[in-house]
């Protein structure tokens, strides 16, 4: 993988790397631009399987956002990428995948519009968010866990507007936000108002409002005020 050669750090081109690190984000940032029309990034699990409710849940919010006239950007895989992607195609909109070459391979769903695949782990994360107008988080393992600090850091510091990020399942993340609230936030390492950068919620319609409201009233675009301190 060129990913584990590059970070190993005995690669012996690294004029050819750094070319082709930038062509990759080149083609993600063509893709990004062929989307051409507003877009929400959907994380989650790609171990979960139809016929699972969560697979049910994603697949209704991507066609929600699709009749809201949203793209819907995921990994491209299966499991909850697949889920939300099938309903894009359900309602109609733009389904859009961004996939990664992994050791085993991780096949590209069947229901793209749009697909890149990667090579390097950051050119595809930087798609997720040039793309989007928000972010719905699904039941996940680390890779989620990573799409979503990845997100609410950028958000904290400035880096990106203040999108909606919608966590789905107020039962499978409310151990994690006591966490959040019981040691990062009594213990100082976050800002009480860092708090109010998530949103919860267990249902599919409230999922997809919460980011439009937010598009239309054009509410990202009140920036934060971000602290020296806040990506550490």
């Amino acid at each position: 993988m060129e990913d584990r050669r590059l970070l190993e750090r005995r690669d012996g081109d690294l004029a050819g790397s750094a070319q082709r690190i930038g062509q990759e984000f080149l083609e993600g940032f063509v893709a990004v631009e062929r989307i051409g029309r507003p877009a929400v990034s959907v994380f989650g699990s790609a171990r979960i399987r139809e016929g699972h409710p969560v697979y049910a849940q994603a697949r209704d919010v991507g066609r929600r956002l699709a009749e809201a006239g949203f793209a819907v950007v995921t990994g491209g895989g299966p499991g909850v990428m697949e889920a939300a992607n099938r309903g894009a195609r359900d309602g109609g909109g733009v389904s859009v995948g961004f996939n990664i070459e992994l050791p085993h391979e991780q096949g590209a769903n069947p229901y793209l519009d749009i697909s890149v695949t990667f090579k390097h782990f950051y050119a595809r994360k930087t798609m997720f968010v040039k793309a989007a107008e928000g972010f719905v988080i699904f039941p996940g393992g680390f890779g989620t866990l990573d799409e979503l600090f990845e997100s609410l850091t950028l958000i904290q510091t400035g880096k990106v507007l203040h999108f909606p990020v919608v966590l789905f399942d107020s039962d499978y993340w409310s151990p994690l936000l006591d966490w959040i609230r019981g040691q990062l936030l009594t213990d100082g390492m976050i800002s009480p108002e860092d708090l109010d950068l998530l949103a919860v919620t267990d249902s599919t319609s409230h999922a997809v409002q919460t980011i439009a409201d937010c598009y239309e009233t054009r509410c990202a675009e009140v920036p934060t005020e971000p602290e020296k301190a806040d990506a550490q």
